[in-house]
């Protein structure tokens, strides 16, 4: 029973713990020689975003430790973690950076034929190595992303027997699971994995699609970025964005940016 007893009050003071530290409205400013408008920030930690004004100004939830993604067309992405200054002042300064568009490398050599077989031979290009053509086995599926390890790390570890069960015997227990459940790291780690497997899935939809989607529309570019987070927030969107179904998800995005536009229209002018 002490055993029990001792684990309660650790859950408990744990718990307790988790529950103190909450989250302040941190007033932002982006720095930056150009526009500063439209740019998105994303607390990816609490699953908050905001869009910064005409000044680059915004506010964001955030406490110590959280990641702060600012994402704009023009300036490289960038993360900045929270820290105990940014909280006891309610103030995050951020500088971006432009981004610098640079031409492809021409390389002058070998003379191409149109024919695919010549044209092959006469390449220098080699093909990957796969497992499978050496004999070797292997695997084909991507290893975990970061955010995906700390996941799969806070479901696992061992297991510990509690002797004296109701029925003899011992129970079996996973500590380190059950205190990520009871502190909520658990579910705020599945939260950040399904953010970064939607921004991951709405990245290759705009550059697969944007042209296509856009091609009689004159939607300013930050009002652009501001449509894929707003289509990326629609549920069943990961699973229709797996599917990798060309025609699904040119009209998943018309349909949503007609919806866009609507919502625009709804909103009270200033």
């Amino acid at each position: 029973m002490k055993r029990i007893e001792i684990t309660f009050i650790v859950l408990s003071i744990l718990f307790c713990s988790y529950s103190a530290a909450q989250r302040v409205e941190l007033k932002g400013q982006l720095i930056a020689n150009d526009e500063v408008e439209g740019i998105h920030i994303l607390n990816k930690t609490a699953a908050k975003y905001d869009i910064s004004n005409e000044k680059g100004k915004f506010i964001i939830p955030a406490k110590v430790n959280d990641t702060i993604y600012i994402s704009g067309l023009k300036y490289i992405i960038k993360e900045v973690i929270v820290n105990t200054e940014n909280v006891n002042t309610g103030i995050i300064n951020v500088n971006l950076e432009e981004k610098i568009n640079e031409l492809d490398q021409v390389v002058v050599g070998k003379i191409f034929t149109g024919s695919l077989q010549s044209d092959i031979e006469n390449s220098d290009a080699k093909p990957e190595i796969n497992f499978y053509d050496l004999g070797l086995p292997g695997s084909t599926k991507l290893p975990m992303t970061q955010n995906e390890r700390k996941l799969f790390d806070a479901g696992s570890g061992p297991t510990a027997m509690i002797m004296g069960g109701p029925f003899g015997g011992g129970l079996g227990v996973n500590f380190h699971k059950l205190l990520n459940a009871i502190s909520g790291r658990t579910k705020k780690l599945k939260n950040i994995v399904e953010l970064d497997n939607r921004d991951k899935c709405i990245t290759r939809l705009r550059r697969e699609y944007e042209t296509i989607i856009f091609e009689n529309d004159s939607l300013a570019d930050n009002l652009k970025t501001e449509f894929f987070l707003f289509a990326q927030e629609t549920d069943g969107f990961l699973k229709m964005c797996n599917r990798k179904n060309d025609i699904e998800a040119i009209i998943f995005l018309k349909d949503k940016l007609k919806a866009y536009h609507f919502r625009r229209e709804a909103e009270p002018k200033d």
